[in-house]
């Protein structure tokens, strides 16, 4: 297992929350971009795990808070979200994940557990190499990749029959 394997190893969830909001603080400010605090706070409540959150997830969360927001607010800070890198979108899930390299420019790639639902984001440059290869070889110019892989974390594997 990488050291980079957050999500399956014990760990303080409230430093990935902390440095995601001060890595979002830093990029926005370099942006002049406006970190309102209902972002923030729908930045850090998809942090508090590595579990992905839907938007009316969030939308509860929000109103358990005391916030009045309707769904359309929700949908406007995570769209300000995965524009400045700061989130990702796991269509098969139809949820969100913090991006574990914000403010970098990289394919998203991500192994989601079947029976945990936690997301690891991988880092292999050599894949993301392979699909624009193989993408040029068919004169196509991708511009943006996302890849999803559904499996087994490690802690999972033992619990979980195999077909």
């Amino acid at each position: 297992m990488s050291p980079s394997a957050l999500p399956y190893r014990p760990h303080n969830h409230d430093a990935c929350v902390a440095q995601a909001l001060t890595e979002a603080r830093s990029i926005c400010q370099q942006h002049n971009a406006r970190l309102t605090p209902t972002r923030e706070r729908v930045l850090e409540l998809i942090w508090q795990s590595h579990k992905p959150l839907g938007a009316y997830d969030i939308l509860a969360v929000l109103a358990e808070d005391g916030h009045n927001a309707a769904p359309p607010t929700v949908y406007r800070a995570l769209d300000f979200l995965q524009q400045y890198g700061l989130v990702h979108r796991i269509a098969s899930l139809n949820a969100f994940i913090g991006c574990t390299h914000a403010g970098k420019s990289h394919s998203g790639m991500f192994l989601i557990c079947r029976s945990c639902s936690n997301v690891l984001e991988l880092t292999a440059p050599g894949v993301a190499s392979a699909v624009n290869t193989a993408a040029a070889e068919e004169s196509f110019r991708p511009d943006d990749v996302t890849i999803e892989v559904s499996g087994y974390c490690p802690g999972c594997t033992s619990d979980t029959p195999h077909d």
